[in-house]
């Protein structure tokens, strides 16, 4: 656990499927994950703020490993930024994707992600609701956050509006969602800056690393 709240936060299950557990990651985890997104955001593809086929900007920045993602499909090259192949996916975060299951569910059900997306956020930066849905595999999503806290609203399979759960993501924390939740909508409508424990490595922003398997 990385710390001793003075309310401790609760694991919540927070629709069928959809599991939250506060606190899952050391201060140290938190650390070398850090560390390596730093290191996968210098390249070989660098981190970028990815261009939407309509033109619009995504106000996050993003990095991927082991399969690129571009609106709305994966490569193994990032031809919409410098044409390089992306990092390869490491076996430690194979290992810690199925860590994550066995916390979430029990058992890790075999789960071998080969890719991550990882998102940065400044204070001003927003994810609208969307469903993660380019994977051909059903296998759970599995989401890891560091540095501020940020309101993450987790919805419904059919509709972008309600009803849906406003969920806060505290630097630690594990959220999972499979099952009848894989293809439920979610985002992240606002950041709170100045919250990040400068312990972790991250003196501003919030990171996000989701953990998926392609099926490709």
């Amino acid at each position: 656990m990385s710390g001793e709240a003075l309310f401790p936060r609760e694991r919540a299950v927070v629709a069928p499927g959809a599991v939250h557990v506060p606190g899952w990651l050391s201060v140290e985890r938190q650390r070398e994950l850090v560390d390596a997104c730093r290191a996968w955001a210098r390249g070989p593809v660098p981190i970028r703020h990815t261009v939407l086929p309509g033109g619009g900007v995504m106000s996050v920045q993003t990095v991927c490993v082991g399969w690129h993602w571009q609106p709305y499909r994966y490569t193994r090259t990032a031809d919409d930024v410098n044409g390089a192949r992306v990092a390869e996916f490491p076996d430690w975060l194979v290992e810690l994707g199925r860590s994550a299951l066995v916390e979430a569910y029990g058992e890790h059900q075999g789960y071998s992600p080969d890719t991550a997306l990882i998102n940065f956020y400044d204070g001003a930066a927003k994810m609208g609701m969307h469903q993660d849905r380019e994977e051909r595999s059903g296998a759970p999503v599995v989401s890891l956050s560091i540095g501020d806290s940020c309101v993450f609203r987790f919805g419904n399979t059919d509709t972008r509006g309600q009803p849906y759960a406003d969920v806060e993501l505290a630097s630690g924390d594990l959220f999972v969602f499979g099952g009848p939740s894989r293809l439920a909508y979610h985002g992240v409508p606002k950041v709170y800056p100045g919250t990040a424990d400068p312990a972790t490595g991250m003196s501003g922003g919030r990171l996000n690393i989701t953990l998926r398997e392609t099926g490709l």
